[in-house]
């Protein structure tokens, strides 16, 4: 259920919008609650929505049926947030006439909160995120690690001295068809929190639809490069590929079209068993899984980090995705799949969503896992470095399950760490990439060498420069 979806609910007939908003799916920005929901029962929710991405709680609609509301004052509703939440959410209430199964008149109660640049909580103590359909109750290290997001998040909502003629209206009113928008352009960017109530118009909308964002931000572009073989080289040694340097710059829904084709026809092929049965060209890692890595990449980098760009390199075997900003605190890079869902760019998530050109964070990650696993092929490989954040999807064929149950616990993580980096790997290296101490990172990479995947080199025991190093079988 999208923010499209409840204009037009809202814009609908009385005797449609009840129904239009009974059969919505509930999910990241959209929930239902029965007349019976108290003020205080109503917070929790205000919370979870205020500390992700903002979204509509229709109070009234339960159980696919129109209760319409109860006995609880609008006052007291309207109070909730300043009662029970701290700080206190921001938060609009709409009373909506709407039609009973009875076709008798009744009222439903739609309460808009917006995404907030601040951690809220109950004034318990209690801390929620909205992930997915569920307001979930976060651990103190959660809600620590979301306060540090919270600090460095937002920059999408931020406002900008830009006006209407420097929106691409054709863009725009795609974006209404696509999404079933029937709101007027102003309402409807409101109701996004593209725009204040100001009339200024924030980052978000710049990025997402001015004609040229790269006047406001101009680090906000995606620069491809195709290098031959599988080293990048240096200096004479650079393996650039003439002519196939390419800056894609653009609203984001250009940009990532733009840079799709420009990735379909540089990404090598190789023929392989294809589901007819035959055998064809095929790229060598699946598109679903390096389209789905783009989007993450355009859509929930820093654009606030200036100076850098997103980049995807593209070689002979493997194809690399680098992204300015860290993972957001909630995410462990060592652990993708276990990511929770938290936008750093909730406005221009909110749109792409609507646009459907990208899953939610986390969801997307798994997606990517998924599909290089369905080819065969290794899991992707994250590298956290510094102010960005590297996807690695590679032509690598996953490891023999029998080689694979010889080894210790956390020894593919170690293997992946070797073969994602750019520099040597000294043991200290590999045991910090991987979040374990030396003699567990040293007792891995043994386990490695013993099967031929990894050799160490060096000239003794004490060498500083000593590293490991892939062997012929990895």
């Amino acid at each position: 259920m999208t923010t499209n979806q409840v204009e037009l609910a809202l814009a609908a007939p009385i005797g449609d919008r009840a129904r239009l908003l009974l059969h919505a799916r509930e999910d990241q920005w959209f929930d239902r609650k029965s007349s019976k929901t108290t003020p205080t029962k109503l917070a929790p929710h205000l919370v979870a929505f205020a500390n992700a991405d903002g979204g509509d709680i229709a109070i009234g609609l339960y159980d696919g049926t129109v209760e319409g509301l109860g006995q609880t004052p609008l006052n007291d509703y309207q109070q909730a947030p300043y009662d029970f939440t701290v700080p206190p959410v921001r938060a609009r209430f709409q009373v909506v006439d709407c039609q009973g199964p009875d076709g008798q008149p009744v009222q439903i109660l739609l309460v808009r909160v917006g995404p907030s640049e601040r951690v809220h909580e109950l004034t318990n103590g209690d801390c929620y995120l909205r992930v997915g359909d569920e307001s979930r109750k976060l651990r103190f290290h959660d809600r620590r690690e979301l306060e540090f997001d919270k600090g460095q998040a937002q920059f999408d909502g931020t406002r900008t001295d830009a006006t209407v003629v420097d929106l691409d209206h054709e863009l725009v009113e795609h974006f209404k068809r696509a999404a079933g928008a029937a709101a007027p352009t102003d309402r409807l960017f409101e109701s996004l929190h593209l725009k204040g109530r100001d009339g200024a118009y924030n980052h978000a909308a710049v990025l997402l639809f001015a004609k040229h964002p790269q006047r406001w931000l101009p680090e906000a572009y995606v620069r491809i490069i195709r290098f031959a073989g599988t080293e990048r080289g240096t200096g004479a040694r650079l393996a650039l590929v003439e002519g196939e340097d390419h800056r894609v710059e653009g609203p984001i829904p250009n940009v990532i079209r733009q840079a799709r084709d420009i990735i379909r026809r540089l990404l090598p092929q190789r023929r392989a068993l294809s589901g007819s049965g035959l055998f064809e060209p095929m790229p060598i890692v699946p598109e679903d899984a390096w389209l789905e890595g783009l989007v993450n990449a355009v859509v929930h980098r820093s654009y606030s980090l200036s100076g850098d760009h997103i980049r995807i390199e593209i070689y002979d075997n493997r194809i690399e995705i680098e992204s300015p900003g860290r993972f957001p605190g909630l995410a462990d890079p060592r652990k993708p799949e276990e990511i929770s869902r938290f936008a750093r760019n909730p406005r221009i998530a909110r749109v792409c969503a609507e646009l459907r050109i990208g899953q939610e964070l986390g969801e997307g990650i798994r997606r990517i896992f998924q599909e290089m696993r369905s080819r065969g092929l290794k899991d992707p490989m994250y590298d956290e470095r510094g102010g960005s954040v590297r996807l690695v999807l590679a032509n690598i064929p996953r490891l023999d399950s029998a080689l694979a149950a010889r080894l210790p616990e956390g020894a593919e993580r170690v293997l992946d760490i070797i073969r994602a980096a750019d520099a040597p790997q000294g043991t200290g290296d590999i045991a910090e990439a991987a979040g374990v101490t030396r003699p567990t990172a040293k007792r891995r990479l043994d386990a490695l060498q013993r099967e031929g995947l990894v050799r160490w080199v060096g000239r003794s025991p004490r060498d500083p420069r000593a590293h490991w190093v892939l062997s012929g079988s990895a």
